[in-house]
């Protein structure tokens, strides 16, 4: 006899209110990370926040949608079956798009590393996302595994794209800045 979806998804509670919880609180800290760019000298250009700042927001969000609808008491696996394929599609479709903004803009090229963050780690969570849902109701505990691997790992690349993003803004201001006291400090001593 099938256990009840319920059932099933109860064993992951506590796992999707601690991922859903760090996904919501570090959605929020993006923002923080957004202001800094607006505040910072070198302000990034909407291509660029397209690109790479946007979607870091989407992935926390999409932990936190997955640990949501994992806690939804499903009357049937059905239904959670199509919801994550739904999450699991749209995420594809989305990196795609990703992938175009990020070719598209012209202020930073991305360097191997981002389009591993930023692309090709994003791609696999969803494509895997997708991939669970499709065999949820033949297979629900493998499938239950994938899906909470995958919402680890979106926040997990939202947290380091948030961190590559700070840092590189930390370290270009900081270079811009004293390519500025150099300029400075040159007029001074020529008059």
């Amino acid at each position: 006899m099938e256990q009840p979806a319920h059932e099933l998804l109860a064993a992951w509670d506590s796992f999707y209110i601690i991922a859903g919880s760090v996904a919501g609180a570090l959605t929020g800290l993006q923002f923080v990370v957004i202001a800094l760019i607006a505040d910072s000298k070198r302000r990034a250009t909407t291509p660029e926040i397209a690109a790479f700042g946007t979607p870091t927001v989407l992935h926390f969000c999409a932990a936190l949608l997955l640990s949501a609808l994992m806690t939804v008491p499903w009357a049937s696996l059905a239904g959670i079956q199509w919801a994550l394929g739904a999450c699991g599609i749209a995420g594809v479709l989305y990196v795609v798009l990703v992938i175009r903004r990020a070719r598209g803009q012209h202020r930073y090229r991305p360097q191997m590393e981002d389009w591993i963050w930023h692309a090709a780690l994003p791609l696999v969570a969803y494509l895997i996302l997708a991939a669970a849902a499709t065999i949820l109701t033949s297979r629900p505990e493998p499938a239950l595994c994938l899906t909470a691997a995958v919402t680890l790992g979106l926040a997990f690349i939202g947290i380091h794209n948030s961190w590559d993003t700070i840092t590189y803004i930390a370290i270009d201001s900081g270079v811009e800045a004293e390519e500025k006291k150099k300029h400075h400090e040159g007029k001074k001593h020529h008059p």
